[in-house]
């Protein structure tokens, strides 16, 4: 419906206002019901606004695909064999009360769980997961794990050391190493 044009300056004032109003939401692919006071009270976007959205939406969302940080993690088991030797004589360690733990300085045997994570820079198996695990198991060539006196943290330190040789000091990594998925550590290795 064309609103005809007042006869009265003020109201014609305001209806020029709308007018204007209506062109430029027009030149922006919108159509605006406006009333007689100047309020919307309705907005139809154009087909072409809503492609013009819908690209920039998609956009958006191709772009933080492309920022995003990726990571794939693999996961392995080795029985293994350590001791602390310190927790005999420590009196943090040897307290002989309920939290005595003087026992981990004789060799004790435990399910070594170890989960890597490592960063990779695209998304079409730059890294291959069962590769990556075989290689991994590898770093362990003995049936059954003999580590001494070194603790979980010590062990994540000797596999960051390979990795980085393999693949680069460019990649973050992580490393979980567990005894019998109970207890154990998370080391982050930045990249460089």
């Amino acid at each position: 419906m064309i609103e005809q044009e007042p006869d009265r300056f003020y109201d014609w004032v305001l209806w020029a206002l709308r007018q204007e109003e209506k062109k430029e939401k027009q030149m922006a692919g919108e159509r605006l019901d406006i009333n007689d006071d100047g309020l919307v009270t309705g907005i139809h976007p154009s087909q072409n606004a809503n492609e013009i959205l819908n690209e920039q939406r998609n956009t958006a969302m191709k772009e933080s695909l492309t920022s995003s940080k990726r990571m794939i993690w693999v996961t392995f088991q080795k029985e293994g064999i350590h001791m602390y030797p310190g927790a005999g004589e420590d009196p943090k360690l040897a307290t002989g009360d309920w939290d005595d733990v003087s026992f981990l300085r004789y060799p004790h045997r435990h399910m070594f769980h170890f989960k890597v994570t490592i960063e990779v820079f695209h998304d079409d198996r730059e890294i291959e997961f069962i590769q990556f695990s075989r290689w991994l198991q590898r770093l362990f060539s003995e049936d059954i794990l003999q580590l001494d006196y070194k603790s979980c943290e010590m062990v994540a330190d000797n596999m960051i050391i390979e990795i980085r040789k393999r693949y680069g000091t460019k990649r973050d990594v992580v490393i979980e190493v567990s005894e019998d998925n109970e207890n154990g550590c998370v080391v982050t290795y930045p990249g460089s």
